[in-house]
């Protein structure tokens, strides 16, 4: 983009702020990544005339995260990368942690005096919901390269400034790790920068994946050392390495908070061991798995019980339980989400809800796809065993109300009509007075209208 170009493009963004400023709606001048990240932003309470970034890491803890980081040993690779800038532009460079702490920058003595003023310093934290629209926090959001310019930044004190940014992941967990971002006033940070600042995120990961390599085979000869090779290889991140020759655990398996043990896909017990750098996960069949009992029917807070340990579930994990008991054989989050929230799901949030599900019931979900690789009681399975039984007095003691009443999600409603219509038709046909004393004391018997004509025309006893 020509001078000239970004000249015009400047002037469109500044008549972008007006509107924000002035609650009206917002021209189309910025570009669909800087508006997204400007919606973000407001949604986070960022205030256009915020002048700098929180300071959220003191010196001892910032030489803590750096010591631990593990881009720690690529920080003279990327200094070398990038250091050619240095002698055309006014430039800094700054790496960051996975939440957008600066942990590392380098930079002219002028250039590190202007971002001082900012908070682009050590300790300083540039996520977009502590300072808004910018390249360092925009990258980490949306998990790829990004150029922010001058107006493009939703805070104003960040308009003489531009930058270049992009997020490193980590080849053996597949977290973003941090960021690399290159800043500098705007009239003389090029967009083509941020072309730059991708490779040099992208050699930084070739060589996090060299020395995930290195330790994967030092690792696996002490595997091999052992007589007979009992278990499976797993790195310290649960990446399987070596002795699952079938690939019947995938690509990694999920540790959850304490490496102790896990559920395979045949419901048997696999106690998981330290080794070395990493775990070996040893089978051990004879140990039976504890049971994840569900209780969804009715209009009382739905509860499961994994083991001895019963607890309350917010609307949305009962459901997404209840579809994954519904669908044994799994489903995918892309399945999860259409089934829960139709064609306005997304599945990013459907991959935060199991992984907070996971951490309340450990392995007892397996991945790809989702699915429940433990033995599953659930009271709408019995009420579907005795439909198909056709025994209507199991039926009555067993049916408590609809299931998952306040689920709006499209499945479970419909799963929901169809127990209730089966079940009421089953008692209607086939019920004893009982039976349908039994369905009338629920919430939707107590207002059906055939079910009480048909007990109030019964003869006294």
């Amino acid at each position: 983009m020509s001078y000239a170009h970004l000249d015009e493009y400047s002037r469109s963004l500044r008549r972008a702020h007006e509107a924000v400023g002035d609650g009206q709606d917002w021209p189309q001048s910025p570009r669909r990544l800087i508006t997204a990240s400007w919606r973000r932003s407001l949604e986070a309470d960022i205030h256009p005339e915020k002048t700098s970034a929180p300071f959220v890491l003191d010196a001892s803890r910032i030489e803590d995260l750096r010591q631990a980081h593990p881009l720690r040993p690529l920080l003279p690779l990327l200094i070398e990368t990038l250091a050619g800038l240095a002698d055309e532009i006014d430039h800094m460079m700054v790496v960051t942690d996975d939440n957008g702490r600066v942990l590392w920058r380098e930079g002219g003595q002028a250039i590190i005096r202007r971002a001082d003023q900012i908070g682009l310093a050590d300790g300083h934290q540039w996520a977009e919901h502590n300072v808004g629209t910018n390249g360092i926090g925009t990258a980490l959001a949306i998990r790829r390269p990004t150029h922010v310019y001058s107006e493009e930044h939703l805070m104003r004190v960040l308009h003489v400034w531009s930058c270049s940014a992009a997020p490193i992941s980590d080849p053996d967990s597949g977290q973003v790790i941090g960021c690399v971002d290159v800043s500098g006033t705007a009239r003389t940070l090029h967009p083509a920068t941020v072309a730059l600042v991708a490779t040099t995120a992208k050699l930084a990961e070739s060589q996090l994946a060299l020395r995930m390599h290195e330790r994967d085979e030092r690792l696996r000869r002490r595997y091999e050392a052992l007589r007979g090779r009992p278990g499976i290889l797993l790195s310290s991140t649960g990446r399987v390495i070596s002795g699952d020759p079938s690939g019947c655990l995938g690509e990694r398996v999920h540790l959850g908070n304490q490496a102790q043990r896990m559920f395979l896909r045949d419901g048997s017990v696999a106690l998981i061991e330290p080794f070395a750098n990493g775990f070996l996960l040893r089978p051990s069949p004879s140990t039976t798995p504890p049971a994840l009992t569900m209780a969804f029917l009715g209009a009382s807070t739905p509860t499961a019980t994994f083991g001895d340990r019963e607890q309350p579930l917010s609307l949305r994990h009962a459901e997404i339980l209840a579809l994954l008991a519904l669908h044994p054989h799994g489903l995918t989050a892309e399945q999860l989400s259409f089934l829960l929230y139709g064609d306005d799901g997304n599945p990013v949030t459907i991959r935060a809800e199991i992984h907070r599900l996971r951490a309340q019931f450990g392995n007892a979900i397996a991945a790809k796809p989702y699915r429940l690789i433990c033995p599953v009681e659930a009271d709408f399975l019995e009420l579907r065993r005795h439909l198909a039984a056709g025994d209507p007095a199991a039926l009555a003691r067993a049916y408590s109300g609809p299931l998952l009443l306040r689920s709006e999600s499209p499945e479970i409603r419909r799963e929901r009509d169809e127990i209730e219509a089966q079940v009421r038709a089953c008692l209607l046909r086939r019920g004893t007075p009982d039976d349908l004393w039994a369905y009338a004391q629920t919430c939707n018997g107590r207002d059906d209208y055939e079910v009480l004509e048909r007990l109030a025309a019964l003869p006294p006893t």
